[in-house]
């Protein structure tokens, strides 16, 4: 299987279990991998035949900036599941940062990695 990454993706979410999250929001941090067989688009040189991840990058960003969750969880598997609707995508690895989650102690950051296929 190929794949397709995309790193870093960033939007503003209102997630989290604390007031605070849910009304001032924060920056959430979005990896992707996108797993496909690129053999007939590359054969072909046919974005048609692809993933067009510039479409699959809009389509994270507004899950990220739409209808709150309690859970980064909740986010990925959201996440995940917009990424399937692509025709071609048959695996993906999703993983959210919050690099501003409500910890008192010094952290770098906090993540979810999840995997979610069509079988």
């Amino acid at each position: 299987m190929d794949r397709v990454a995309l790193r870093g993706l960033k939007a503003r979410g209102h997630h989290g279990v604390f007031p605070r999250e849910r009304e001032e929001g924060q920056t959430f941090i979005v990896d992707l991998v996108l797993g496909l067989d690129t053999t007939a688009a590359a054969a072909d040189d046919d974005l048609a035949k692809t993933v067009h991840y510039g479409e699959v990058a809009e389509e994270v960003v507004a899950v990220v900036e739409g209808e709150p969750v309690n859970l980064i969880e909740t986010l990925a598997e959201r996440i995940a599941q917009r990424c399937l609707k692509h025709e071609g995508v048959l695996e993906v690895e999703v993983i959210v940062h919050k690099p501003d989650a409500p910890i008192t102690v010094p952290f770098d950051d906090v993540t979810i990695t999840i995997t979610r296929s069509r079988v």
